[in-house]
């Protein structure tokens, strides 16, 4: 009974070889889009909110050497994951990809109580937010 255990994984193993040869190329490394690794994606999407709410809000400003050297661990981040700086670059300046993220930006920040035609309801939050210490509101200072 032994000889045919042995055979049945000698070509267990021969057939995971075959499936393995037949794959295209590059197919087991493929890495998913930037937008779907969650911590790329989730940082990005912080560090525009905030950006956001210093634009629309004059009483808030943005603390840009913080979220500066966020995008660059960002970026280092993306590195090690396999993206190149081309695929990091074409991803940020994608206008399909900032279409998303506005959409996704106006969908949070309403969901949040602002109002988008009533820059005080940004102040309002962006204040919150600073108040909380989250994450968003480490980006911005009040004025």
């Amino acid at each position: 009974m032994t000889g045919i255990g042995s055979v049945t994984k000698g070509r267990a193993v021969a057939l995971a070889v075959m499936l393995c040869a037949a794959l295209p190329a590059g197919a087991a490394n493929a890495k998913p889009p930037l937008r779907d690794v969650p911590e790329i994606e989730d940082t990005l999407f912080i560090v525009a909110i905030a950006d956001e709410l210093s634009k629309k809000c004059d009483s808030l400003s943005a603390r840009r050497l913080k979220g500066l050297s966020i995008l660059l661990n960002l970026r280092a981040h993306a590195n090690r994951l396999g993206y190149s700086d081309a695929e990091i670059r074409a991803q940020v300046e994608s206008d399909a990809e900032k279409a998303r993220m506005r959409a996704k930006g106006e969908a949070y920040l309403k969901s949040q109580g602002v109002r988008l035609d009533q820059p005080e309801t940004y102040c309002a939050f962006g204040r919150a937010e600073i108040k909380k210490s989250s994450a968003i509101g480490a980006l911005l200072k009040a004025k």
